[in-house]
């Protein structure tokens, strides 16, 4: 057997055993304390080893150096004795920040220097738990459901209470629990479902949730089932204006509204890491854009601080939804009655307009419109934009890059160089948006086009969640604050290479 080989297996064994002995550390500081971490945004929560190792070469992957599983090991050791609060804490960030100090992981000093970091949440308290209905258990009620009930921690966040639905068959709560529990696109849920038929329940990894069926978003009495001021996330679809969805507020034990589809009139469009400080107490309804919306305005955002944007138009390349026909029959709108399972679509997208309700001044600087395909889940927004100042695409590419690991719009970018990269590859993607490096153009000038690839459903849902979070007053705070120094100076492996 050759040594290359050996040498080979005993390094990942040893790699596997770290992260072995992270997983209940990461598990207990999220239930007992609500500290979330991550490696350069990559949550480490309900990861395999084989997972965890890979979120450490996340780096290398984009042409950094591999964060060393032994460091990782101990921050999360060093979390375990001081006991931070609530917050979102991204591991790699630190270690960055201590190695370039010349700290050492073996004379306590790491200790100190977490203290000192993390010291906005060393003497937070937990927050107050919120009751969230969903109001429709369409694609994104369910992607929902499946976020807040993976989310729920100790739960002292956010609490998903119950599903309000038209009962469409005898056999409803079997088959709505079968949709939860079981997904063509992303998969089975991870854990168990249990129903009880008597009570109208359904019981997901221990979260109790009443099913109630209602027919009129006003005649339901939620404190009949102990739900108090309680978030109704409406995903249906069916009212977008403040008159049609204030009627959520008429019913009893619900305060506040969130909307997910673009609002009309006067509600207030937040896309997370945008706009999403405009969220005030007084605000009953918000909406959450669409999916598109919410997967360019952040890579917009961030080109319009560094470079301006001057005009752009906006193609999107779009799965096909459930408001099409699978084969030809009638439809109100045009063209989107022709099988949705055989052609490509043209039809028109509010989105590049959208874009202006969470960046001001971008408005009237975009056009839209958007092609329909036969796949059934994965898009693509193409952004032809005309900027203030030239760059070439390897510019433009390093700043988005670099974007996507350490500035505060990393929630919502992630970026690839996967020169084999497809649609499907970007199915469970919880960024809002993907820059496709190895598509954008640019010679130089003024002019640039990105593609930024997007899960139009479980993408969405992450940034549904966190404006319900911030709605809440729960979202994590996400530290460290303080601007890294440069991620691929500093991320070295030294043990085991």
């Amino acid at each position: 057997m050759s040594t290359a080989y050996e040498t080979s297996r005993i390094e990942w064994a040893a790699r596997e055993e770290l992260a072995e002995r992270m997983i209940p550390l990461i598990g207990r500081l999220y239930r007992e304390h609500g500290v979330v971490p991550s490696i350069l945004g990559r949550r480490l929560l309900g990861r395999s080893p084989a997972e965890i190792l890979k979120a450490h070469r996340f780096t290398r992957k984009v042409g950094d150096q591999v964060l060393s599983p032994e460091k990782t090991l101990a921050v999360l050791e060093g979390f375990a004795r001081i006991v931070p609060g609530p917050a979102s804490i991204d591991i790699a960030r630190l270690v960055t920040e201590f190695d370039a100090r010349g700290g050492s992981y073996e004379d306590g000093s790491l200790d100190s220097f977490l203290r000192d970091e993390l010291a906005e949440v060393m003497s937070a308290e937990p927050s107050s738990p919120t009751d969230v209905v969903l109001y429709g258990f369409g694609r994104i009620g369910r992607l929902v459901a499946r976020l807040l009930i993976a989310h729920q921690g100790s739960g002292d966040g956010l609490r998903l209470r119950a599903v309000v639905l038209r009962r469409g068959s005898s056999d409803d709560l079997l088959k709505r629990a079968e949709l939860l529990k079981r997904d063509s696109v992303h998969g089975a849920f991870a854990g168990t479902v249990e129903v009880d038929e008597e009570n109208e329940t359904i019981l997901a990894n221990g979260t109790l949730i009443q099913v109630i069926y209602a027919n009129d978003p006003a005649e339901i009495d939620y404190t009949a089932y102990d739900i108090h001021d309680a978030i109704v996330v409406d995903n249906t679809g069916r009212w977008r204006d403040e008159e049609g969805l204030s009627q959520h507020l008429r019913s009893t034990g619900v305060s506040r509204v969130l909307l997910t589809a673009p609002g009309k009139g006067g509600i207030k469009n937040i896309v997370f890491g945008v706009n999403s400080d405009d969220i005030t107490p007084d605000d009953a309804i918000v909406s959450a854009a669409s999916c598109t919306t919410n997967a360019i305005t952040p890579v917009l955002a961030a080109i319009d601080e560094a470079y301006g944007v001057r005009r752009g138009h906006v193609e999107t390349v779009h799965s096909f939804t459930n408001d099409q026909n699978l084969i030809d029959n009638f439809h109100s709108g045009p063209r989107r009655g022709r099988a949705a399972s055989l052609n490509m679509v043209i039809t028109e997208t509010g989105a590049a307009k959208a874009v202006a309700k969470a960046l001001p001044q971008l408005k009237g600087k975009l056009t839209g419109s958007a092609i329909r395909v036969p796949t059934p889940n994965v898009s693509l927004a193409i952004l032809n934009l005309q900027l203030d100042r030239a760059t070439t695409a390897d510019e433009i590419n390093a700043f988005l890059r670099q974007t996507s690991l350490t500035a505060p719009l990393r929630q919502q970018i992630d970026y690839s160089e996967n020169p084999d990269a497809v649609s499907t590859d970007f199915v469970g993607t919880n960024r809002a948006g993907i820059v496709d490096g190895l598509a954008t153009l640019s010679e130089g000038d003024e002019n640039v086009v990105l593609y930024v690839w997007y899960d139009n459903e479980y993408g969405y849902s992450g940034q549904v969640l966190r404006v319900l979070e911030r709605m809440a007053g729960v979202h994590p705070r996400i530290l460290p604050r303080r601007e890294p120094v440069r991620i691929e100076a500093a991320l070295v492996e030294e043990a085991l290479v």
